[in-house]
């Protein structure tokens, strides 16, 4: 069949020859843009010189509203699986990790398990190993049944050669790339860091954007901060801004004193500001309980001592 291109393109028919559709006649969207439709891919392949430059422009606006509008809430790993509140980033600083289950117990959660004299695991109540070798074990048991955190954890361990294991920054990629196959947020990121600073691969900036993009999209705070600072540092402003408002509001300091570096510049406004320390100072009333007040102040009284203005 003959495809003659249509002079006016109508949302119910085909870009290119101007076929309405109908019951017999079904009209299929472009799938890149959503812009046109086409009776088939003859007419599709007829219209695409014509077509290439709308169609590549919205491509790309679709992506980007997707990149900003998903991933607002924190992934579900940033949650201390027993009282279910976020985590107070940093994370490392505020929860503590457990190899036999792969979860992070929040530093009030930890600190009640001792007090009630549970010496096990506070999740899932598994004995605490005892040494390196126990603990490689357990996470290498995990990995054995395709747990995608724990071959994102072993793939930090060999990247920074703990727990016995021989440093190997290629292995690491390896099995960043396998969790990440298979669900895992964290190891998307990692891979980001990877290709970001060509540690175990080639350096590639574009593919390292792509992996903090689709962890952004997840929840992913670190990745979304790192998509804010990429921007920055190509003067993008209006979308370095709008990558650290929501990290901002989902407690990243690091985003709120880079958006006030921005105002301080000129570059950011004060509403933005605003916006960034409020969002902040939210989501870190939403990480807070009793428990983790009195962990907090354990801890600090604990650094006091060390540093040796503990009071008698």
């Amino acid at each position: 069949m003959s495809c003659v291109p249509a002079g006016d393109d109508g949302d119910e028919a085909c870009a290119n020859c101007g076929k309405q559709g109908s019951d017999t006649i079904k009209l299929k969207n472009c799938a890149a843009c959503l812009l046109v439709k086409y009776c088939g891919v003859d007419c599709q392949r007829a219209h695409r010189k014509q077509h290439k430059r709308a169609c590549k422009q919205r491509a790309a606006e679709l992506k980007d509203e997707k990149l900003y509008s998903q991933g607002h809430g924190r992934m579900e790993g940033d949650f201390c699986p027993i009282c279910t509140l976020p985590i107070p980033l940093p994370m490392v600083d505020n929860s503590v990790f457990t190899g036999c289950c792969m979860k992070r117990i929040c530093n009030g959660c930890a600190l009640v398990s001792v007090k009630r004299g549970m010496l096990d695991c506070a999740f899932c109540r598994a004995p605490v190993s005892k040494n390196d070798a126990d603990d490689l074990s357990m996470v290498q048991a995990r990995v054995g049944r395709k747990d995608p955190d724990a071959i994102n954890y072993l793939g930090g361990l060999y990247f920074y050669g703990q727990l016995g294991l021989q440093k190997d920054m290629r292995k690491a990629v390896e099995l960043w790339t396998e969790a990440a196959e298979l669900g895992s947020i964290g190891a998307l990121f990692n891979l980001g860091n990877a290709y970001r600073l060509g540690e175990g691969v080639q350096e590639d900036e574009a593919k390292a954007l792509e992996f903090y993009k689709k962890a952004a999209m997840q929840g992913h705070v670190e990745s979304r901060h790192n998509l804010g600072c990429f921007e920055e540092e190509m003067r993008n402003y209006d979308s370095a801004i709008r990558h650290l408002l929501i990290s901002a509001k989902m407690g990243f300091k690091e985003s709120v004193e880079t958006i006030k570096k921005l105002f301080m510049a000129g570059i950011a406004t004060k509403e933005q500001y605003t916006q960034a320390l409020k969002g902040y100072q939210d989501a870190m009333e939403e990480t807070k309980s009793h428990d983790r007040d009195e962990a907090k102040r354990l801890r600090d009284e604990s650094e006091d001592c060390r540093g040796g203005s503990c009071k008698s």
